[in-house]
């Protein structure tokens, strides 16, 4: 069956296509994690702590849908990364799903009883809800990146050789701290949006220009790491993007600073480390200067920036292998078939749209800003 796509068109539509699913939980759910995380320190009293959840409380657990979507495209786009991943990463997998499941209980348990110790314990359980999460997306980002220690039999069984403690290596702890930084940021740039002016306001400020601060900072060593620390891999041998999917096919191996070819290879893709370094400090512009929206821009195009930084640089590769690098998993040899990347794109084209419009419409209704008022006079509100 002749299809109107090459195959190796529809797997680089699909890597892209990842990046955005990725991209857009990150600018969604990624202020809620922000606000979770900054919620015991930005506010202080029973009413002030329900104006900062009343900031998420509506719009959350739409936004953690792009969660689910990013991690049904992998089984159905990248079986082979889904089988490696989730299977060596299963106990992070559980801490973060864990930690993910305190968010809906808090909100809905944490205003059914009056008794303040009672709303502060769930008040913390929603900031490890919203930390680690953040932390732990960080650490994995920062493993892939080293290489994950898997490899692929003759019978492509994946057999993963890794611990859960040794997931926290220096170079994983800095990209987590990273993630933390640059989602508080987000966070505390939409509360800087959603909520009035006040003290709750000016302390989520505060926090925020911290974090812009530090994700700056992180952001920079994370690039000196990679440079300096001779972290990287390349394709070996002949690679034919329109190929069967079978790892084995081509293979790969370990190249100090082979990241970084891409950024030379492609200048343009320098503006994606441009923009992680660039976002953080337009949004202390915009803190320091009042201009809210700015601020929000800023932290959106800094996460935006790092996720394609890391994408941009690991092209063509996915998951890279540490100990058997020519079982690494690229763009591609871990891709489904030709004609079922093509059905997945047909029904991507016509639910995409529907899920933006939607969503784009449900933050218009919205809009504004809450209240102390709001949140002591509408018993309906968490």
């Amino acid at each position: 069956m002749d299809l109107p796509l090459d195959y190796d068109t529809l797997r680089l539509i699909w890597w892209a296509l990842m990046g955005v699913l990725l991209i857009a939980f990150a600018l969604t759910d990624g202020f809620d994690l922000g606000v979770a995380a900054l919620l015991p320190f930005v506010a202080k009293g029973d009413a002030e702590r329900r104006m900062v959840i009343n900031s998420i409380g509506a719009t959350w657990e739409g936004n953690q849908v792009w969660f689910i979507l990013g991690g049904g495209a992998i089984f159905a786009a990248w079986p082979f990364v889904y089988a490696v991943s989730f299977s060596g990463f299963y106990l992070a997998m559980f801490v973060v799903l864990s930690a993910l499941i305190l968010r809906p209980v808090g909100f809905k348990y944490r205003s059914k009883k009056p008794d303040p110790k009672w709303r502060a314990r769930w008040d913390w359980a929603l900031f490890v809800g919203g930390f680690v999460p953040a932390l732990v997306f960080g650490v994995a980002v920062g493993n892939v990146l080293a290489g994950i220690p898997f490899r692929l039999d003759g019978d492509l069984r994946a057999f993963y050789e890794g611990g859960l403690l040794g997931l926290f290596h220096p170079f994983s702890l800095l990209a987590g701290l990273l993630s933390v930084a640059m989602l508080v940021l987000h966070g505390a740039a939409w509360l800087a949006i959603k909520i009035e002016h006040g003290p709750v306001h000016d302390r989520a400020t505060r926090f925020g220009v911290l974090a812009a601060v530090a994700s700056v900072l992180l952001f920079a060593i994370g690039g000196l790491f990679i440079w300096q620390g001779g972290m990287g891999f390349r394709v070996e041998g002949v690679v034919d993007p329109s190929g069967p999917s079978n790892p084995h096919i081509a293979g790969a191996a370990a190249a100090a600073g082979a990241w970084l070819d891409n950024f030379g290879r492609y200048p343009w893709m320098i503006l994606a480390p441009a923009l992680g370094l660039l976002g953080p400090l337009v949004a202390l512009l915009g803190i320091v200067r009042k201009r809210e929206a700015l601020a929000f821009g800023g932290s959106s195009a800094g996460t935006l920036g790092v996720i394609a930084t890391v994408g941009l640089a690991m092209f063509p590769f996915i998951l890279p292998s540490s100990i058997d690098p020519a079982s690494s998993l690229t763009v591609w040899n871990a891709s489904s078939s030709h004609l079922t990347l093509f059905v997945m794109l047909l029904v991507t084209l016509v639910f995409l749209p529907l899920v933006l419009f939607y969503t784009a419409w449900v933050y218009k209704v919205l809009f504004g800003r809450v209240t102390l008022k709001d949140v002591g006079s509408n018993p309906d509100y968490y």
